[in-house]
């Protein structure tokens, strides 16, 4: 959902890391460590919000640090869409985990409130099956059932030496979450 409210991904990941750390300052190196992105994007990112009004800077020891403007007037509007999208995320791979053993959790489509061709969720693990259709049905409320697949780690791990085109489009759309990945 935030990434059709928010264009760039680089702005997702940086407002994602000021909104969850409003207390926090960071300068630009800093940031391209932590979000894995190009030094060019994220300086003209924190110059877009900056020139919004989101962000601020100071000059501390030679370096630019970039901290949140609290006085912004959608601040409280902006921080709580991040925080319900983490939380959101994070609850489901909690309760996920409680139905067995799970390597790796990707988050589609309707999780993502996006269209797609294959599942909403795919499990790589050992999870019961009945009590995590029971969860996706009774405690997730969503538009139409969730689709869902649940391999064993061994056929993960076959299926990606084969590039099996179905794990090939799930595992690399970047638009799809990966709250768990333990392979």
């Amino acid at each position: 959902m935030l990434k059709r409210l928010f264009t760039s991904n680089t702005r997702i990941k940086i407002l994602t890391i000021f909104m969850l750390n409003e207390d926090q300052e960071f300068f630009i190196r800093e940031l391209t460590r932590k979000l894995d992105e190009q030094i060019n994007s994220i300086r003209r990112e924190l110059d877009n919000l900056k020139k919004v009004g989101l962000l601020r800077s100071r000059v501390k020891n030679r370096k630019k640090y970039y901290f949140v403007n609290t006085d912004f007037i959608f601040f409280n509007e902006i921080k709580s869409i991040f925080l319900k999208s983490a939380t959101n995320q994070n609850s489901i791979s909690k309760d996920i985990m409680k139905f067995g053993e799970v390597k790796l959790l990707v988050l589609s489509g309707i999780f993502l409130d996006k269209e797609t061709k294959t599942v909403d969720m795919l499990i790589v693990g050992d999870v019961d099956k009945e009590k995590l259709a029971d969860y996706l049905n009774n405690d997730i409320k969503t538009d139409r059932p969730v689709r869902f697949a649940i391999i064993s780690e061994e056929d993960y791990k076959y299926r990606i030496s084969l590039k099996d085109r179905f794990i090939n489009e799930i595992i690399n759309d970047s638009e799809n979450e990966m709250p768990i990945q333990k392979i």
